[in-house]
């Protein structure tokens, strides 16, 4: 965790709802890349920790026997459970209100353990020992997220505008300040960094590193942009008080003056894998072999 800075359970509170319309997905071929480099056959089991509303969870659902996904927030394991349901998915898929350091007994052993953007939140060396002993030998720890680029996607030769981002993140900072927020606290440094380091310590191997290509532009509207400001720590609805209408109105006019027509184009970004392995014989190279679970 960053210095200074401790978790709350207000972090991602009221943002549920809105995760799943207002985030971009992860790339299309995430599955298939998944399950070429780990060789997986719809047997063992998963574990998402900070699993949100279960995006990845439900997505990689099919490589696996059983699914358990892993989040603190009340609000995000009744989404994901509603979307279990709504896949058919229920009987695979078990949700569990826990934050990873603090893990109920009898979770048993893994296959796979996946973060999904998530690790950052977490007081990663406890989290990484723990993980480690939940993996079956031969298994693999799995980060998966939005592949950062130094400059925005433009939306040049689309059919819609570019999403505003830089004019939505200064309407946010005129509301809630210009030190990152985060729960009850703020976070002027960001989230803390050295994942590599803490795995390696850890007694990960590896990793390899995988990129899926984000897949064709998508049509984003005035409220799926709201949507993805509100789903987002730094912006969440409780962050606004009193003054959430008013931002909310806000946002809608600054929408409505870049996109007049209701409607953007944005390239999803490419997704980055990293994949580490158990085995130092195994997986000890960069972007190295790891061993099937």
């Amino acid at each position: 965790m960053a210095d200074g800075w401790e978790w709350d359970d207000t972090l991602f509170a009221g943002t549920a709802v809105h995760y799943r319309r207002g985030r971009l997905p992860y790339a299309p071929g995430l599955a298939d890349a998944l399950r070429g480099a780990l060789r997986l056959d719809g047997r063992g089991r998963l574990v998402d920790m900070g699993c949100g509303p279960g995006v990845l969870a439900l997505d990689l659902a099919h490589l696996f026997g059983e699914v358990v996904g892993v989040d603190p927030d009340a609000g995000m394991i009744e989404e994901a459970g509603r979307e279990a349901a709504q896949r058919g998915l229920s009987g695979k898929v078990r949700w569990v209100r826990a934050r990873a350091e603090r893990l109920p007994a009898g979770l048993g052993t893994f296959t796979v353990a996946a973060f999904g953007q998530s690790f950052h939140w977490m007081d990663q060396e406890r989290v990484a020992a723990t993980v480690r002993g939940m993996l079956r030998p031969g298994g693999a720890l799995v980060h998966v997220s939005d592949l950062k680029s130094k400059a925005p996607a433009s939306a040049e030769d689309l059919p819609h505008p570019a999403v505003p981002y830089g004019a939505v993140d200064e309407l946010v900072k005129r509301y809630l300040g210009p030190v990152r927020r985060a729960g009850r606290g703020v976070l002027p440094s960001g989230t803390a960094g050295g994942e590599a380091d803490v795995l390696r310590a850890a007694g990960f191997s590896g990793p390899r590193r995988l990129v899926v290509p984000g897949g064709p532009p998508l049509e984003r509207t005035w409220d799926d942009v709201v949507a993805g400001v509100f789903s987002m720590s730094f912006s969440a609805p409780h962050l606004f008080g009193g003054r959430r209408a008013a931002f909310e109105s806000d946002l809608h006019r600054l929408l409505r003056e870049a996109a007049p027509a209701g409607l953007f184009s944005q390239r999803p970004p490419d997704t980055e894998v990293f994949v580490w392995g158990l085995d130092p014989a195994g997986a000890a190279a960069e972007d190295g072999g790891v061993p099937p679970p």
